[in-house]
């Protein structure tokens, strides 16, 4: 098993920042990729980005082109979003997952298979 702790939401101001941090525990050695979803009530569950832990390659979704920045930390088993120019519209609650299978692309949330519980981000405009 895995577990994922995502921590450093809270409350901003737009065009502020934050630093998201995920920590990975347990059977973490056959992961392939970590990434970051986000969830706004009544919508569905959006892919934000993602990291490959062989050669570090990164994608993001529309939304975090320009802005967000995932990076990570192989010894630390830690996945980071640092998101700047944050809007009332990246309010959500920001998931990390994990993915233990090698696949084409992570870009959706059938790619991964370990979650966290969620932090909260809110952006007051």
């Amino acid at each position: 098993q895995v577990q994922l702790v995502e921590s450093g939401g809270g409350l901003v101001q737009a065009g502020g920042s934050l630093r998201l941090s995920c920590a990975a525990s347990g059977r973490t050695f056959s992961r392939f990729a970590m990434g970051w979803f986000r969830q706004a009530p009544g919508n569905e569950r959006e892919f934000v980005a993602t990291i490959r832990r062989n050669g570090g390659r990164t994608d993001y979704g529309d939304s975090a082109k320009g802005r967000f920045t995932i990076t990570g930390d192989n010894a630390q088993k830690t996945v980071y979003l640092q998101m700047d120019n944050l809007k009332p519209e990246d309010t959500a609650v920001y998931y990390c997952a994990l993915a233990v299978y090698y696949r084409n692309d992570y870009l959706g949330r059938d790619k991964y298979d370990y979650w966290g519980q969620g932090t909260q981000v809110t952006v007051s405009s």
